[in-house]
């Protein structure tokens, strides 16, 4: 977090990834003979979450193929735990906050938009993917920040002096993101899915899942098959 901004540079993504070589070397070489089955079941489970490390920085690379992924600003609490997709470290949840904002309201929300300009900076460099729909879909995410900017600009009218220069800093930093976004996205002409071997990859490895993609789709037409089957005898 050089400066408070997360930093997802490719060099920075390397060092990860080496980093993460390491740990997931460590820990094969663990002779787990005499451990209980929650130990074996805690060594499973670490291994799991270093694969979906693994996959983020390999396949998934949000950072690389997904503008959305740099629309930081959320208005309203997720109905999931967490975030459904890949979300920036420097997420700022707005629905948490409460107006008029207190004086360690301010400062906190100041500081996080504060990191907006920089962030974006750094997007067009690391914004090297080719997935033509997720790009496309990105600009509308930005677009509905800067709309989120606004409301929060009309919402702080009476804050200080260093708020409202964040919130005019970070509108204006999308828009300039959002206007390089729109000239890359002619050029853009991949496909936004990440393939059946990698899906499959991330089901037997990550989710710990036994099945595939194929098997996936089955069930689901069994149960569309069902779905119509219920509506007939309705």
């Amino acid at each position: 977090l050089p400066n408070g901004v997360p930093d997802y540079r490719r060099q920075t993504i390397l060092k990860i990834q080496q980093t993460l070589l390491q740990y997931k070397t460590r820990h094969a070489k663990m002779d787990t003979t005499g451990w209980s089955t929650e130990q074996r079941i805690d060594y499973v489970l670490l291994l799991a979450e270093m694969n979906a490390l693994d996959y983020n920085c390999r396949i998934l690379q949000p950072w690389v193929r997904d503008p959305a992924f740099y629309a930081i600003i959320w208005n309203e609490q997720s109905d999931t735990p967490d975030h459904e997709g890949p979300t920036s470290f420097a997420a700022i949840e707005l629905w948490k906050y409460h107006f008029p904002l207190s004086t360690d309201e301010e400062k906190k929300l100041t500081a996080q938009l504060a990191i907006i300009p920089a962030l974006y900076e750094q997007a067009k460099i690391n914004l090297t993917g080719n997935a033509k729909d997720l790009w496309s879909a990105g600009i509308g995410n930005i677009k509905d920040q800067v709309a989120m900017l606004d409301e929060l600009a009309n919402k702080t009218m009476n804050n200080s002096a260093e708020l409202k220069d964040a919130i005019a800093a970070a509108k204006n930093a999308s828009q300039q993101l959002i206007t390089w976004l729109q000239k890359q996205l002619p050029f853009k002409n991949g496909a936004s899915g990440i393939g059946k071997e990698n899906y499959n990859w991330h089901l037997k490895h990550v989710l710990l899942v036994p099945l595939t993609w194929d098997d996936e789709v089955m069930l689901l037409k069994r149960e569309l098959t069902r779905a119509y089957a219920s509506l007939q005898l309705e």
